[in-house]
């Protein structure tokens, strides 16, 4: 896209941002959740393309500027300055448009929604389950120091500790887009606990990153499920095993089955199970647009098959490696605590990347 074309696309918006600020203001509009909901979305997004399009244009009149005086001015002091703005602005001007072409190329749509996070203990028994809870612990200590909310839906311990077994749901901005890069197999290299001879063992969890779906992305009929409430087990304090508020629900057309007991509240585990049955039904459409994706790109790193194996912890060496993009650190330590965002941004990098080459072609 030259300079010319990538004016004319960003005068284009403005038109747009323009008529849904019209929209929006609409009680009419506003009574319909689902299209206000998408509008605000849409707002929102031109608004920050709109806002790096005034720094771009403030650039370009800075660099014409620039230039100018260099042709006319005489003063050896102004002349430095000239010279200084201009090779400022040539050097931000390439970033500007990569970032603005960026934003202008298609993205995920649900990258702004929720996330339901499902961690699975899988080969290696008890070691597995144990590194299924570190990981789970590793990811609800980097929401909490991105100010996410976690919230547990379902989770069956491990004989000798962590989870054979966690669902839980991440509320914040933008965090399916952020951590569906974490979808698949996370492998472990290091001494179990119960080994005596000191010999490093290698076992394995899965995660799935699901996009949590809005009341209004599916249309779920109470006809179509079937309700068993029981009795809960495992954590919850006194009402367990006392009080019927554990839900599970069937949805018959798809099979798809959940179950919820985190709440001592009936009702509560019910809107909880609700919510993810109803992104669970969701996903299955979604996983089709993530292969049909996955197809056009000759890399893809959030393809969501969750049988590749992705990353490998190996702790005799303290070392993290990401094999979708050859990243390793060596501060298991500190990224086991939360400190995952760098491996994060350089995975989103990657993306964007082929997202920017895709829109090009």
């Amino acid at each position: 896209m030259t300079e010319h074309a990538l004016l004319n696309t960003l005068h284009g918006l403005v038109s747009r941002w323009e008529e849904i600020e019209t929209l929006i203001a609409d009680p009419a509009i506003a009574r319909d959740r689902e299209r206000f909901a998408r509008l605000n979305k849409e707002y929102r997004d031109l608004e920050r393309i709109l806002s790096l399009r005034t720094r771009y244009m403030q650039t370009l009149h800075s660099q014409e500027e620039a230039k100018s005086l260099l042709e006319t001015e005489q003063d050896a002091e102004l002349r430095t300055l000239a010279r200084e703005e201009l090779e400022h602005c040539t050097h931000r001007l390439p970033e500007m448009e990569k970032e603005l072409k960026l934003l202008l190329a298609p993205s995920d749509p649900q990258d702004e929604k929720n996330a339901i996070l499902e961690i699975r203990g899988g080969t290696g028994g008890d070691e597995a389950a144990r590194f299924a809870g570190d990981l789970y612990r590793m990811y609800v200590k980097y929401c909490e120091n991105k100010g996410w909310k976690v919230e547990i839906t379902s989770c069956t311990e491990g004989s000798a500790g962590g989870f054979k077994e966690i669902i839980f749901c991440v509320h914040g901005q933008g965090v399916y887009g952020t951590l569906k890069y974490e979808s698949g197999v996370h492998r472990v290299q290091r001494i179990p606990q119960t080994e005596t001879q000191g010999r490093v063992h290698t076992s394995a969890a899965t995660v799935a990153v699901l996009p949590e779906a809005e009341e209004f992305d599916v249309d779920l009929k109470e006809s179509d499920i079937r309700t068993d409430i029981f009795c809960a087990s495992g954590h919850g304090g006194q009402s367990v095993n006392t009080t019927y508020s554990a839900i599970r629900l069937v949805h018959i057309p798809t099979g798809i089955t959940v179950q919820c007991q985190d709440e001592k509240s009936q009702m509560k585990n019910k809107a909880k199970a609700l919510r993810e049955l109803r992104s669970r039904i969701y996903n299955m459409e979604y996983q089709k647009y993530l292969g049909e994706v996955a197809s056009k790109r000759k890399t893809m790193v959030s393809t969501g098959d969750r049988s590749a194996k992705i990353r490998t912890y190996n702790y005799p060496q303290g070392r993290i490696t990401d094999h979708r993009i050859n990243y390793t650190l060596y501060n298991l330590s500190a990224f086991m605590d939360g400190d995952i965002q760098d491996c994060i941004d350089h995975l989103t990098l990657a993306e964007n990347t082929e997202r920017l080459k895709e829109s090009e072609l």
